[in-house]
């Protein structure tokens, strides 16, 4: 045995049990009818001459429907006599590449057969002018030389900034059609500057293009489109802080203040752009956010497929895995520091040789004399936490909790002949 085997192996691991966590649940069930009907109902393309090409912003975060939106713009544009095509809208991600963008909306099932208009992705960037931050304004390149644009995004607490306009439409326009550059730019000062620089830069690329309307969509804690909103230019840097507002009513959270050990079984860029969220977490990259419970040791166990090797995140955690660190891309991941000015999302933490033995660490480490108290609980991602497991010493605050359903009986957790959970 090692030296690693020999401290961790004498860890014990708590009995964990299913709890449900409760969240109120609006959704809109028929995405396509509802958007078809706003946006006919709002008239925003019928200002569309023949023939005129409309930019159609396709992002990288796993917005749910976001395809199938996409798909009703592209048809209700060519109904209007437009010629539409999607332009990746995310920064620097996919590794700031053209190519690596056009991969990453593929593996969220954007291609230009599911959508039926042409991707055209490229990281060149035209300067539109100097924001009164003195930052400069920058647009992709296709899209500044489309008739028009539309914006699609979802509002949503940011993860590392609190601001009237954090992650959602102005930080799109922004960040996001600014490519790598615009992104770079927005940046360079640090998150303390971004409440500022978000509204300050969109501001320029809304009164100098022709943007016919954004989408607006707030989804609720299972993930599911709760709220859409079709919104003609001059109403969107005026309605997009209540949205925000109504996004925090609706966000999911972990039902524990306190914790010694969390398990994330998985991050990745699609998931959230740090990987996890870390409002829900309580864990930041920057001091420019806060809130959230507080967790002694977190631990992850692996990295999506569909981040790419995009290991952002990882840095801000306590401890990890082997066959997570062999996924880590740095070709991937560092164009995110680099541009967001954080190393620490994407620096390494501890490496442990499988799942058992990460979350033995994190127990060991968590500075609890009692072994058996170990408050721990174990999520899947942050995007999915109807179901939880937790360690059963927590069993009797779950069921005093209005918003906590526990579920059968406590049992081991189960790791394979690896040691890696299933």
């Amino acid at each position: 045995m090692s030296a690693i085997d020999t401290l961790l192996a004498p860890i014990p691991l708590p009995r964990v049990v299913k709890v449900r966590q409760i969240f109120p649940r609006p959704r809109i069930d028929d995405v396509e009818a509802i958007l078809t009907a706003k946006l006919r109902e709002s008239g925003t393309l019928q200002a569309i001459r023949p023939g005129q090409t409309v930019a159609v912003t396709a992002g990288s975060r796993g917005v749910t429907n976001l395809a199938l939106m996409l798909k009703v713009l592209v048809r209700e544009i060519r109904a209007a006599g437009g010629e539409p095509f999607l332009f990746p809208a995310m920064g620097s991600h996919g590794g700031a590449t053209a190519e690596g963008q056009t991969h990453l909306l593929a593996k969220m099932g954007i291609t230009e057969e599911s959508v039926g208009a042409p991707i055209r992705a490229t990281m060149e960037t035209v300067q539109l002018g100097t924001s009164d931050t003195g930052c400069p304004v920058y647009l992709d390149k296709y899209a500044d030389e489309a008739d028009a644009i539309v914006i699609v995004n979802r509002v949503k607490p940011h993860p590392a900034f609190r601001g009237s306009y954090e992650s959602g439409l102005m930080k799109m326009v922004t960040i996001g059609m600014g490519k790598q550059r615009g992104a770079d730019h927005a940046h360079r000062l640090g998150f303390g500057e971004m409440a500022a620089n978000i509204p300050s830069v969109a501001r320029v690329t809304l009164a100098k293009k022709n943007v016919l309307c954004a989408v607006g969509v707030v989804e609720n804690a299972f993930h599911e489109t709760a709220l859409l909103e079709v919104l003609p230019k001059d109403r969107i840097e005026l309605r997009e802080p209540e949205l925000l507002q109504e996004a925090w009513k609706l966000y999911p959270r972990i039902f524990f203040d306190e914790l010694d050990v969390l398990v994330i079984d998985e991050i990745g860029k699609d998931i959230c752009g740090t990987g996890f969220d870390t409002n829900i977490v309580g864990r930041y990259h920057t001091p420019y956010a806060s809130g959230g419970p507080r967790i002694t040791r977190v631990a992850v166990l692996d990295i999506t497929d569909k981040s790419g090797g995009n290991g952002n995140g990882l840095g801000i955690l306590d401890l990890t895995t082997i066959r997570a660190y062999r996924k880590f891309d740095f070709e991937q991941t560092y164009p995110n520091a680099l541009t967001s000015t954080v190393p620490m999302s994407v620096k390494i933490p501890m490496v442990l040789r499988n799942d058992r033995q990460a979350i033995q660490a994190a127990v060991k480490m968590s500075n609890v004399a009692d072994r058996d108290a170990v408050r721990l609980v174990r999520i899947k991602n942050t995007v999915s936490l109807e179901e939880i497991a937790i360690s059963e010493n927590l069993i009797p605050y779950a069921e005093a909790h209005p918003n906590l359903e526990v579920l059968g009986e406590p049992r081991e957790l189960p790791f394979n002949e690896e040691g890696n959970l299933f």
